[in-house]
């Protein structure tokens, strides 16, 4: 086969001809091969994966007289006019007239100007929509636009791919490429299932699958092609999460750290209260897997309050009954200064040594530190990523404890292994997850889950206002101050925006100084400020000093102030759920209710129902269900934030079935071969270890 002056040699080796560069692909050449490396597509391969990001259907191209109202179709012209009305912002309207065959149709954008410079007189175009009569004028708004090029192919009745594009390149340009790609080397694709496997699972071959996810004949055949590729994607997940957990299990070594009758009995003894039932069974699996051989590995997830640092510090103590170091990793500085703030009151009257360990410590005093940790003088070290430097040398770290796991990368949890003896994980999120979530991101781990609420807990009262019932709320907020309580109010900008009108902290704070507050004390923190500025505000409202924080969302996590039971979120539209949910957990941790004043202006639906869902449940895991279904896996998450690369064609929330069953299936593989090095499956690991090798650690299996 020759093209392009290149010629691909038969027996040239499958993966050299797949790594082939970009460059030498047809239609390709260096100035379009620089903006495919822009979209991270380097070789023959990697535009063989590059998959549709969606599709038009182009299937029911008319002409202009065949035309029906209120029916999707597709006419194919040449642009005859182009035509902005009005331009003042909302109130223009772009109207292109496109000649087909004897007729024509115009195509209307409304408040949409820069639409205009896309068309060009004489440009072949194709519209997609459902078009209406207008007098003796068909027209359609905002229909889908396919711009063809001089020497582009009609793609005349078909179902056309649409690909994520970069500065100088154009849809009918990405199609070629793709097209031709496809044609030349989606044969060479080795097939990593038998034929028996896809038959009993139902699925298409990986060379027609490819196939038909770029250029799909019909509808049915997209979805079987889709279906086949997003479950070789879940597969594939499903192995590298199976045999990491078989590595540690299996594979490394921690020191065995029993919880005795009589440790237990003495960590017990430190906390002043019952322990609820969810935290006994999860203390329960944390002394189960600490005291094996084989490194714990375990997510602690917990709605608002529910006390995951008590199982937190159980676990930490049990190390150092054992003569172990426990660390314990937080976000922020004001979450690792919460939490030492929290040991140290259970700690009071013990001779556990305590230190904290962040970015904000002056020079000679981190380094004397450092010292006291090398030589084992210091049992518990709390404190932010500072811990992860590589000048952070411990003695005998036999446990780490990473609070908010979803804020860290993927890897980050294993920065603190060192030669010799693994030390015990335990990951902690206040964030519930979705099911299929924790499948996935958190599928390496063993999973505790705390669903009630230690006693005398609070109920927060929730509610969604308009700027109509503001001065009612305001005079209800100055009531409980002088009865007492302290309050928050959260913004969600520093400093004013030009793009933006939602409020922001500045304004907010000189607003109600001078307004609705002045008679109150009121302070400010956000997270430009630097750590003693940050401290220094904290310790006046947790004293009581400040009445009223006015604060960005620094205050989501860490902030334990019982006697603060007012919250007023402003521009919460612009929150997400869970955040929205973390914020309000600021105020039910003490003996008083809490109330919750959101104020909003939705601008779209999936706005105005997480707000609903947000004054109308208070439980997290009900929430993270429908934060999931709204705004899906990559916006409640970031899988490029977690560290694993992202899904290219799979669905979490569309695809959970799918999910359950290709994970169970890649579980009873891995249980058979723990380090797939059976013949058979030499291409599953190949795929496993090319994908997840370097995400998840997995270069040594086997």
């Amino acid at each position: 086969m020759v093209y392009e002056g290149q010629m691909i040699v038969p027996d040239k080796p499958t993966a050299e001809l797949l790594a082939t560069p970009v460059q030498f692909l047809k239609h390709v050449g260096p100035p379009r091969a620089e903006m495919l490396r822009r979209l991270d597509l380097h070789t023959a391969r990697d535009v063989l994966f590059f998959f549709p990001r969606a599709y038009q259907d182009m299937s029911d191209l008319r002409e202009v007289h065949q035309l029906e109202e209120d029916k999707l179709q597709t006419v194919r012209g040449i642009v005859e006019d182009v035509e902005l009305r009005g331009s003042q912002p909302g109130k223009c309207v772009l109207g292109v007239i496109v000649r087909s065959g004897t007729g024509h149709l115009r195509g209307l954008w409304f408040n949409q100007p820069f639409m205009q410079e896309k068309f060009k007189l004489g440009q072949r175009v194709m519209f997609a929509g459902k078009p209406k009569l207008n007098g003796l004028v068909w027209e359609v708004s905002h229909p889908k636009v396919d711009f063809l090029g001089e020497d582009a192919e009609d793609p005349t009745g078909k179902i056309l791919p649409v690909y994520s594009l970069t500065e100088g390149l154009q849809q009918w340009q990405m199609r070629k490429i793709v097209h031709e790609t496809v044609a030349a080397y989606g044969t060479l694709l080795e097939e990593i299932f038998s034929d028996d496997f896809l038959q009993a699972h139902g699925l298409w071959p990986l060379v027609k699958s490819i196939e038909q996810i770029h250029e799909p004949r019909n509808s049915e055949s997209l979805a079987a092609a889709r279906r086949r590729l997003a479950y070789q994607e879940l597969f594939v997940l499903g192995l590298a999460l199976a045999v990491k957990r078989h590595q540690q299990h299996e594979v490394r070594r921690a020191p065995p750290l029993e919880a005795t009758s009589l440790i237990d009995a003495r960590i017990r003894r430190l906390f002043p209260f019952e322990l609820t039932a969810g935290q006994r069974q999860a203390i329960a699996e944390v002394g189960t897997d600490m005291g094996q051989t084989r490194p714990m590995n375990r997510l602690l997830q917990g709605d608002v309050g529910s006390g995951k640092t008590v199982v937190a510090l159980y676990a930490m103590l049990l190390a150092v009954a054992h003569g172990q170091q426990a660390a314990l990793m937080a976000p922020t500085e004001i979450l690792a200064r919460q939490h030492a703030m929290t040991f140290g009151r259970f700690l009071a009257h013990s001779q556990v040594r305590r230190a904290e360990l962040t970015g904000g410590l002056p020079a000679k005093e981190r380094a004397a530190l450092l010292d006291e940790i090398a030589a084992g003088k210091v049992d518990l070290i709390i404190g932010t990523q500072a811990i992860l430097q590589e000048d952070v040398k411990f003695s005998k770290l036999g446990l780490v404890v990473i609070d908010e796991q979803h804020k860290f990368g993927v890897r980050q949890r294993a920065v603190l292994r060192h030669s010799g003896l693994d030390p015990h994980y335990l990951v902690m999120t206040a964030t519930p997850i979705p099911r299929t979530m924790t499948m996935t991101l958190f599928g390496d781990l063993d999973v505790s889950t705390l669903r009630d609420t230690p006693p005398g807990r609070q109920k927060v009262n929730t509610y969604l206002a308009d700027e109509e019932r503001r001065e009612k709320w305001w005079t209800f907020f100055r009531k409980k101050l002088s009865e007492g309580r302290q309050g928050f109010v959260v913004v969600p900008l520093v400093e004013e925006s030009e793009q933006s009108t939602v409020a922001n902290l500045q304004e907010t704070y000189e607003s109600l100084a001078n307004g609705e507050l002045e008679a109150f004390r009121l302070g400010v923190i956000h997270g430009r400020m630097t750590t003693e500025e940050k401290d220094a505000a904290m310790d006046r409202f947790r004293q009581g000093e400040t009445q009223v924080l006015v604060s960005t969302s620094v205050v989501e996590v860490g902030v334990d102030v019982p006697n603060a039971t007012l919250m007023t979120i402003e521009s919460g539209e612009r929150f997400g759920l869970a955040q929205l949910h973390q914020l309000r957990g600021r105020i039910s941790r003490g003996k008083h209710p809490g109330f919750c004043c959101l104020f909003a202006s939705p601008q779209t639906e999936e706005s105005q129902e997480r707000l609903k869902a947000f004054e109308s449940s208070t439980d997290g895991f009900e929430l993270a269900e429908i934060d999931f279904r709204l705004r899906g896996p990559g916006e409640l998450f970031g899988t490029r934030q977690h560290g694993l690369p992202p899904l290219r064609v799979a669905d979490l929330l569309r695809d959970a079935d799918l999910l359950t069953e290709a994970r169970r299936d890649a579980l009873e593989i891995v249980a058979a071969d723990p380090e797939l090095n059976q013949p058979e499956h030499a291409v599953l690991r190949q795929r496993m270890l090319a994908r997840y090798g370097k995400a998840l650690d997995l270069g040594d299996v086997g």
